[in-house]
């Protein structure tokens, strides 16, 4: 797994200073899908979440983001790799740390620390009384439940891709060599298993844009200058 992660760092990264190093005005095809993604995740993530001022400052963070959990998802379905970088849990673990750090540090410099707690657990307009409850929940949902469901929502969804593959991969083998009628129907089998394999490519730029949504929607929310 260490293996497979830093090949798709490496991977990246050089892909990615020769394009910058190659990039022209009129941008070639590679240029033209790096520059299309960039656009997508400023477009309808960054600007739409924290609007133009404040999206600049932390686009370079959920750019970065994006792209590598991207990466790592998409080795799930490259040959030779056949293992995503984020069905471990240490890559999504992470990742969803960076995030956290992210927003209660930026949430902190803005509101003070007492002030970001009270902006966080105590929203405006609820009668006392139910600060009660809600003020231990929302602490919760800070220091913890954040966190904890992206790095689950990730990892659970490319942990179940590469099995759902695996299964129907390995029962297609299966009913190939049975020596019975069961050959019959491996085309079947095999079928669902090149569906199952495009569907896990679109899995694994949905939960990209997904964790990077979230993260961006976090760090709005503790910025913000009221909910």
């Amino acid at each position: 797994m260490q293996l497979v992660r830093l090949i798709i760092v490496a991977v990246v990264l050089i892909v990615m200073c020769i394009i910058a190093s190659r990039a022209r005005l009129v941008p070639g095809k590679a240029q033209s899908v790096v520059e299309l993604l960039m656009d997508f995740v400023d477009n309808t993530i960054i600007k739409n979440t924290l609007g133009l001022r404040e999206g600049r400052r932390y686009a370079p963070m959920l750019i970065t983001m994006f792209f590598l959990i991207l990466a790592m998802n998409l080795a799930g379905v490259i040959p030779g790799l056949n293992l995503a970088g984020t069905s471990v849990i240490g890559m999504p673990l992470m990742l969803a740390l960076w995030t956290f750090v992210t927003y209660v540090y930026f949430g902190v410099k803005k509101h003070g620390f007492g002030g970001y707690l009270k902006h966080e657990t105590m929203p405006p307009g609820v009668p006392w009384p139910i600060y009660i409850l809600l003020v231990p929940i929302e602490f919760l949902q800070v220091v913890l439940i954040r966190w904890g469901s992206l790095t689950i929502r990730l990892l659970a969804n490319m942990v179940a891709g590469h099995i759902m593959m695996l299964v129907f991969i390995g029962m297609t083998q299966a009913l190939l060599f049975s020596g019975s009628w069961l050959i019959a129907i491996s085309p079947l089998s095999g079928a669902l298993a090149i569906g199952i394999y495009g569907f896990e490519i679109f899995v694994a730029a949905l939960q990209a844009f997904i964790f990077t949504m979230l993260s961006a929607v976090y760090i709005q929310m503790a910025t913000a200058d009221e909910h």
